[in-house]
């Protein structure tokens, strides 16, 4: 082979390293929208939430754990009692918590509205993020002006969707699905303030989930495993919840209809095959980065949500949806900086401890760090050499 081809393949490959993560984020979104669709089109059949997340994430782990089983079988690390608790909180976080408030805020709404307040999550998740340690933040800087910027940006176009409603609009300008969202939705509409802090609710539950996740994948670096075991952990303390909530029998019914094909989609895309893009993705660029494709999934549900289901886009839903989208893409420009300039550990051992490692930076760093902490001292090293010199 010559070298023009070996050059080429290896620029090839590197382009493909640097594109994954992008490229799994927007097959992710594609395949999120659904979410949405059969989440409102199972609650307007009247399904109960709380079964619908028992099913869901019950349906995940079926279709999850084969393929942990086998691929993963020789890599997959030991269970300590630090990750299994951190598993069992993430499978509230998301499963649980952020579920049972997006749903119930999507019954109030609609599938769009919900899907364009999701977006608030990479800011919520930046915010928590700070908090935690896991991101730098130094006003000084123009990245982290940009993220501060964006993140109160972002929580004013959530705050005007969730107070201005305005005019309708039928994106595809037909009476009979007009006629279906003004009959089955519009009673839920009048609860639009309601429906939008119960989704923010399911936000904060989400963002603290891409947190610990983060942090639990590196102590757990299997990422099928590990979602597998989010799925299981989130199915046991759903059906917890749901019995209690539901005790008729009836609830719990199951047919061939939307009652099996609903769960079974948004738990094997929604939360099996999520949670392991998620982590993989984590693993590459970091919490805040995985959520900063939210937009296009936007895009698709408010598409997919008129033709579909015959839903209404309202005016305040628009210019909140553009606002919250400013916001976002200025905390994933300010977010992208971080990579533009890569982190130099200092001479100084004492100043490389200080260094903040992030859930973003390189894992080099971390053996860089081990190696001078390995390294003997300066006043060892004269003691060491005083020692020979007496000997001798």
């Amino acid at each position: 082979m010559s070298a023009e081809k070996k050059k080429l393949i290896g620029r090839l490959r590197l382009f493909f390293t640097n594109a994954k993560p992008y490229l799994l984020m927007i097959g992710l979104q594609f395949g999120m929208a659904g979410n949405y669709i059969f989440g409102k089109d199972v609650l307007n059949h009247g399904m109960s939430r709380f079964v619908f997340i028992v099913y869901r994430n019950a349906m995940a782990t079926i279709a999850l754990a084969p393929f942990a089983f086998f691929i993963e079988r020789k890599s997959r690390p030991k269970m300590t009692l630090s990750v299994f608790l951190q598993i069992i909180v993430l499978g509230f976080l998301e499963p649980v918590f952020n579920q049972s408030f997006n749903y119930l805020g999507m019954k109030y709404t609609s599938a769009s509205f919900t899907s364009t307040i999701v977006n608030a999550v990479p800011s919520i998740t930046f915010v928590l993020a700070v908090f935690v340690r896991l991101e730098r933040l130094r006003l000084a800087e123009i990245r982290s002006q940009a993220k501060v910027i964006g993140t109160i940006v972002t929580f004013g176009g959530a705050l005007l969707m969730a107070i201005y409603k305005g005019p309708a609009f039928d994106l595809f300008h037909s009476e009979s699905t007009t006629h279906h969202e003004s009959g089955s939705t519009s009673p839920h509409n009048s609860h639009q303030t309601a429906g939008a802090i119960y989704i923010l609710m399911g936000c904060v539950a989400l963002s603290s989930f891409y947190i610990l996740q983060s942090m639990t994948v590196k102590r757990y670096p299997a990422e099928l495993s590990l979602a597998t075991l989010i799925c299981l952990a989130g199915t046991v303390e759903a059906s917890a919840v749901a019995f209690v909530a539901e005790r008729h029998s009836r609830a719990w019914a199951v047919g061939w209809d939307y009652r099996l094909y609903a769960p079974f989609y948004t738990g094997v895309v929604s939360s099996g095959i999520a949670y392991y893009v998620q982590g993989l993705v984590m693993k590459l660029r970091g919490p805040v980065f995985a959520t900063a494709f939210n937009p296009l999934c936007m895009i698709i549900v408010a598409a997919l949500g008129s033709l579909i289901l015959g839903e209404l886009l309202h005016l305040g839903s628009i210019i909140g949806g553009i606002v919250i989208a400013v916001g976002l893409y200025s905390v994933v420009w300010g977010k992208a900086k971080d990579y533009s300039e890569p982190k130099l550990p200092s001479a100084n051992a004492e100043d490389t401890k200080s260094l903040p490692i992030t859930a973003t930076d390189d894992s080099k760093i971390d053996i860089i760090y081990g190696n001078l902490e390995k390294q003997p001292s300066t006043n060892q090293k004269l003691e060491e050499t005083n020692k020979v010199g007496d000997e001798n």
